[in-house]
């Protein structure tokens, strides 16, 4: 079956999440504002769920219309054939947003929707009640200047929800933001990685399972595994073949680095879930201390093109002022004394790149706005010098 799938993004993210569709062999159609647009099957739906590392969820596109009346919403979500996917006993709940629209009233909306939906499978059905006591279908509309998108959500709880966050600290980042955090950076096996202020792991872990190849969905449940148009035949195929992907033979250089050891006791537990416990290096060190090449990463030398990836203390829920000049100042100089070492940097803290100018006389060479929870932040990208070559 042809099927039309939204995979939906931190603002900022769309185009790591169109790269990553792309890559999966399926042709995107629309590139929005948090929204990628793509075609595909029912596997699509097992492979996009298995293997999107910077999505936030798939979504199952149903259909688009213009409604200005709450009549014209019933008869436009009625027309939609809502049996080919729900079956009698699904239970099929209604959420949605309205931003711009003549119907406003959230509430109302889902109610209009939800009745549409019951009276047209209840027709379909010959049914005077629908049990709603099977598997779930959530359908989500987003209206926007009177323009209805109806979804139906395949992943269930969000895609950063890995399952193998066990173990946490204050102000955490999500799982996809860190994934598509390494995949800017670009980093890949046989590159040096540290994130000098790790936290619970969270950058660390998506570094190596990315450099792995471990899907990010494989020992996790969705809510389209209990569908009855997806055969589960194609969830074992698909989970076998990535289980069959991962590369447990490439050696790995990673570091993770907190000064609180809660934190990185932490990481560690969150490391051992994941299965990459052997691949990180995690150390309780203050970073203000930390040098390239002095023993930390492991084996490591100063003049190799190391990759550093923070997600720092933004002074908004943790930390304080004069802590974090300390930490940008310690950048600064590391990028002076290290020039071929790259630093990209995530804060909402607008003084990172004021402090670092002060000693190195460089703004970033690129930064992204991006989205921590509800937090504004700028992914500062400072890029390396490649290393001279010595000619023997």
């Amino acid at each position: 079956m042809k099927l039309e799938l939204v995979a939906t993004a931190t603002f900022g993210l769309e185009a790591v999440v169109r790269r990553e569709i792309e890559a999966l062999g399926y042709k995107v159609i629309k590139t929005e504002d948090g929204r990628v647009t793509y075609m595909g099957d029912e596997r699509a739906i097992v492979r996009s769920n298995l293997w999107l590392r910077s999505a936030d969820r798939v979504y199952l596109r149903l259909g688009e219309f213009r409604a200005e009346t709450f009549e014209e919403l019933f008869q436009q979500t009625k027309g939609i054939a809502w049996e080919d996917y729900i079956p009698s006993d699904g239970c099929f709940p209604v959420t949605g947003g309205s931003v711009k629209s003549v119907l406003h009233s959230v509430p109302a909306c889902q109610s209009i929707i939800k009745k549409a939906i019951v009276s047209r499978l209840s027709d379909f059905y010959c049914r005077e009640t629908l049990p709603e006591t099977g598997s779930e279908y959530r359908i989500r509309f987003i209206a926007h200047k009177d323009t209805f998108l109806m979804l139906m959500d395949t992943s269930g709880a969000g895609l950063h929800k890995r399952g193998y966050r066990v173990s946490d600290v204050a102000a955490p980042i999500k799982e996809t933001l860190a994934a598509a955090l390494v995949q800017l950076s670009f980093y890949r096996t046989g590159r040096v990685l540290v994130d000098t202020c790790c936290g619970s792991g969270t950058i660390p872990i998506e570094a190596a399972m990315l450099a792995r190849n471990i899907a990010p969905g494989l020992n996790r449940d969705f809510a389209s595994a209990k569908w009855d148009m997806i055969p589960a035949e194609i969830w074992k195929e698909e989970k076998k073949l990535a289980y069959g992907a991962a590369d447990f033979d490439t050696e790995l250089s990673i570091t993770g680095m907190d000064i609180d050891r809660k934190a990185v006791n932490a990481a560690k537990a969150n490391a051992d879930e994941a299965g990459v416990t052997d691949d990180i290096d995690f150390v309780c060190i203050d970073m203000t201390k930390w040098e390239p090449g002095a023993g930390l990463p492991k084996g490591v030398s100063a003049e190799e093109q190391g990759i550093v990836i923070s997600n720092l203390p933004y002074g908004v829920r943790i930390g304080d002022a004069e802590a974090n000049r300390k930490i940008y100042r310690r950048f600064a100089l590391l990028m002076k004394e290290y020039p071929t070492w790259s630093f990209f940097l995530i804060t909402a803290d607008k003084e990172l790149e004021k402090e670092i100018e002060k000693i190195t006389g460089r703004k970033a060479d690129r930064r992204r706005k991006l989205y921590n929870g509800r937090i504004e932040t700028q992914y500062y990208q400072y890029h390396g010098r490649k290393p001279v070559k010595v000619n023997r």
